[in-house]
């Protein structure tokens, strides 16, 4: 097909190729017409109207012989699991086109007089899904809080009662999510990642896995409730600060002042109890280099959490889910025995089905709180979805006053509610609606429609 008009003292001259669209100008004054070149579209009821496409054919030519649609589709993992989506996308029924051009000027006077009402209903439809989609997104990030709190416990139990070494259940635990493989492949992606961002898919994998090793190596050597709470302090603050460095993503003023909050709270919960602070007893040399190591290892298992959730961060819009709870399996398999050899643990399975259990109760909420947790960062700063996971802290407390019940100390359980006070707080800052944002947000769409550039 090729056509001509005038624009702006200009003719221009468009080729429609099957695969190519390409478009020349000529400068004429005045235009005239050359010979064998059409000038004429066919009109309704005329020869040929029939054949001419439409705006609807036209979009779908254009979709489908676009560059972007041929590399995509080029760049596609060969392997699917459960075959190909694309015939899944065929059998969408696509919505009937609009008709009528009898009706035209009574439809055009109908939507100049429901201009206003449409524009307030699509803000609100907006608005609606965006809200939803934040609380599903907060209650995943609660919810992953939750499974950390249990997964403390059981850890502590299956150490205790069952004598299973911490590292034997990241062990197993890394085996056992080797099954999420499935999903990139159903997906048809590639399970190692996009080509060009292996190597930092990788990177966030190996820094993930030696996040858990130290924190899981750090019970050997103090307790789970120091471990704990150490490792998520430093992996808030790590995680600002590498936000800001590595992203440029800066925190607001309240965001800061939660966070600050949070992190104070934590501190008083790490303060030693009058046991511990007793001075007149000779310190042992070997108690005080083993706790510090431990110590040691939870500040690194911090400093790690925060590269891996500042890396994935950054790959957000690449890497899929499925895709980074499978490379932080394979990563996990190959550093955890490496790591469990170092500390010269052991293997201990268990023997009896209650301790089973245990293991699939740890990969089960070491799941959840994974899939939680890399869902936020899509959407959230690093820093808010670490601090957010300091609910764990309050939650294995009273997890262990059901289990032994001791009665924690005045520090603890002020730090506790601080906690509590500061995630409540940075949950409802995110969810309650703003004054003055609908309307802002209705001017910047009024604009929008005004401006001659679309």
């Amino acid at each position: 097909m090729e056509s001509t008009h005038l624009l702006s003292g200009s003719k221009k001259r468009v080729k429609i190729h099957p695969h190519t669209v390409t478009a020349k100008y000529a400068t004429q004054a005045p235009y005239s017409p050359q010979p064998g070149v059409h000038t004429h579209f066919p009109q309704p009821g005329d020869d040929g109207y029939d054949d001419a496409p439409s705006f609807e054919d036209f979009g779908s030519f254009l979709e489908e012989t676009s560059d972007r649609k041929q590399l995509t589709e080029s760049k596609k993992w060969p392997l699917t699991l459960f075959g190909s989506r694309d015939k899944e996308k065929d059998t969408v029924p696509k919505p009937p086109a609009a008709g009528g051009g009898g009706e035209g000027g009574e439809g055009g006077s109908r939507t100049a007089k429901g201009a206003a009402k449409g524009v307030g209903e699509q803000l609100a439809s907006f608005s609606e899904a965006s809200v939803s989609a934040s609380r599903l997104m907060w209650v995943g990030l609660l919810g992953a809080a939750l499974a950390h709190g249990c997964l403390i416990l059981l850890t502590r139990v299956a150490s205790e009662r069952f004598g299973l070494g911490p590292l034997f259940l990241v062990v197993v635990r890394s085996v056992v999510q080797l099954v999420s493989v499935a999903v990139p492949l159903h997906r048809g992606e590639n399970p190692f990642g996009p080509e060009g961002y292996r190597l930092r898919l990788i990177c966030y994998g190996i820094a993930y896995s030696l996040a858990l090793c130290s924190a899981y190596s750090s019970l050997t050597f103090v307790s789970s409730g120091n471990a704990t709470t150490t490792w998520r302090l430093a992996t808030t603050a790590f995680s600002a600060t590498l936000a800001f460095l590595l992203l440029e993503e800066r925190l607001g003023l309240g965001d800061g002042i939660t966070l600050a909050a949070g992190l104070c709270g934590l501190g008083l919960v790490l303060l030693p109890t009058t046991d511990e602070s007793n001075t007149d007893l000779p310190t042992d040399p070997v108690v005080f280099w083993r706790g510090a190591f431990g110590w040691s290892l939870s500040a690194l298992a911090g400093l790690w959490m925060a590269l891996a959730l500042v890396g994935y961060r950054s790959l957000k819009e690449r890497v899929g889910v499925g895709t980074a709870l499978f490379t932080v399996s394979w990563t996990g398999c190959l550093l955890a025995p490496a790591c469990l050899a170092l500390t010269d643990e052991g293997w201990s399975w268990p023997i009896s089905a209650p301790g089973w259990a245990l293991v699939l109760g740890v990969v089960a909420c070491s799941v959840a709180a994974f899939l939680g947790i890399t869902h936020a960062l899509t959407r959230i700063h690093p820093a808010l979805v670490s601090a957010s996971q300091s609910l764990e802290v309050p939650v294995a407390m009273l997890l262990h006053l059901t289990t032994l019940p001791v009665l924690p100390s005045a520090p603890e359980v002020v730090g506790n509610v601080m906690v509590l006070l500061s995630v409540g707080w940075l949950v409802a800052v995110k969810l309650l609606p703003s004054r003055g944002g609908g309307r802002r947000q209705r001017e910047e769409y009024e604009e929008i429609l005004d401006s001659p550039i679309k």
